[in-house]
């Protein structure tokens, strides 16, 4: 399987990090190509602790090269500032790290349109990480963008941000009320920006689609999870970008013919920051029988946010199995589950008297649907030193086979700790 695409299958946190990160081992082209750093991801190595948020987190095997492609948004200075931490942490990056001149690049202007506008939502707020990223991909469609391959030519970059910086000081000017932004400060913040990117700009669309024919083990790591794709999930509480498989191979320029396996990342449980729907929350008793946010690691990566958790949800991951085309599964976080005597699994919603499989499009429905549950015991022991899936707990294995049998979808990949050597392969991936 020489193209393997992973992706999130709820709402993004479900240790796609971990996963990418093993599989890079194996691979010799790693893809970042949907998003921008409002994603995150963590790793550990040797108890050190890796957080990646625009670099490809396979970056940390020194054999792979890493790509960031044109469906990204480019923020220069976290992009900058990235690089800089994992260099000061012996990581070799020049030479290995490559950046699409299609990626738009994102502005002092878009994150304050940002917080203004999701202010000014009021209750009707989403729960947006402020970075900037809906603002740069809205500019996108809007064709009024400026891409890293112009942000790197001076002549150009001055002669497009000499056109859209009053249109977007017009707009913080009259519909906000805020004072207007520095041409001369902010070309020259970001034409030195351009000047120490330049040497990380190629041709990283070509480079992967030869490598795509040469039958290299190439990765591609999706950001966020299924349930923020832009079209397909819960709307408006989504992302700016596609975060399904399609999504990913459309902003790396790949066609989807190139890709062998999509692995749908999940947790054995739910969970969700921000704002939205999250049919199968916990109860403020059974949150009292589960480790609590910084025990459970479910503190967000890029936001410190401390995530909603509920109950496993069969309904949502099977439709993330359809919309990806998943292959197999990957689950994360099983160890979390260990102290429990019971545990729940949403195997289908109520809705409006009737039983459906899937959620309903419209969010609003999806607040009001009342989760069907079907109830296993707990195993009621630690899982994280067994090193082969026939050492699981014969419930753990059982619970793991019905979430599979749920969303007809194999497993590939069982986590159960953060670091490394706490994961179990149960199917070879890449070619040797």
């Amino acid at each position: 399987m020489p193209s393997i695409i992973v992706v999130g299958a709820q709402w993004g946190d479900e240790g796609k990090g971990k996963v990418i990160d093993l599989l890079a081992e194996s691979a010799e082209y790693i893809v970042r190509s949907q998003g921008g750093n409002n994603a995150g991801h963590t790793i550990v190595v040797k108890g050190e602790e890796f957080r990646f948020h625009l670099v490809p987190s396979g970056i940390l095997y020194p054999h792979a090269s890493s790509f960031i492609m044109g469906g990204t948004v480019i923020d220069p200075k976290v992009l900058l500032e990235e690089i800089q931490g994992l260099e000061d942490k012996g990581v070799v990056l020049r030479g290995r790290l490559h950046l699409s001149p299609y990626a738009h690049v994102i502005f002092p202007y878009h994150r304050i349109l940002d917080k203004l506008s999701e202010a000014r939502k009021g209750a009707h707020a989403i729960g947006t990480t402020g970075r900037g990223i809906g603002p740069c991909y809205a500019d996108k469609a809007n064709r009024i963008g400026i891409r890293i391959c112009e942000l790197i030519d001076p002549v150009l970059f001055e002669k497009r941000l000499r056109f859209i910086l009053p249109l977007k000081n017009q707009e913080l000017e009259a519909i906000y009320k805020e004072p207007p932004l520095d041409f001369e400060e902010m070309y020259s913040e970001y034409l030195a920006y351009g000047k120490e990117l330049k040497g990380l700009v190629s041709e990283p669309e070509r480079m992967v689609g030869i490598a795509c024919k040469e039958n290299k083990n190439i990765l591609f790591e999706g950001a966020h999870g299924t349930l923020l794709d832009l079209t397909y999930g819960t709307y408006p509480y989504v992302t700016s970008s596609s975060t399904i498989s399609s999504g990913v191979s459309g902003g790396a320029g790949i066609g989807p013919s190139r890709i062998s396996h999509t692995i749908g990342v999940v947790k054995s449980y739910t969970t969700r920051v921000g704002a939205g729907p999250l049919p199968t929350a916990l109860s403020q008793e059974e949150q009292n029988l589960f480790l609590d946010n910084v025990s459970a690691r479910e503190i967000g990566t890029t936001t410190g946010r401390k995530r909603r958790m509920g109950w496993f949800d069969a309904c949502l991951v099977r439709y993330a199995a359809c919309l990806n085309g998943m292959d197999s599964l990957a689950l994360t976080k099983l160890d979390v589950l260990d102290n429990l005597k019971e545990i729940k699994i949403c195997t289908h919603y109520r809705f409006r008297g009737n039983r459906i499989d899937y959620p309903p499009a419209v969010v609003e429905d999806l607040e009001i649907v009342e989760p069907i549950y079907e109830t296993m015991p707990g195993w009621n022991c630690s899982t994280k030193d067994v090193t082969s899936y026939d050492q699981l707990p014969k419930l753990a294995r059982a619970y793991v086979e019905r979430l599979c049998q749920l969303v007809n979808t194999p497993l590939s990949i069982l986590s159960v700790g953060p670091e490394r050597e706490k994961t179990l392969f149960i199917q070879e991936l890449f070619k040797k």
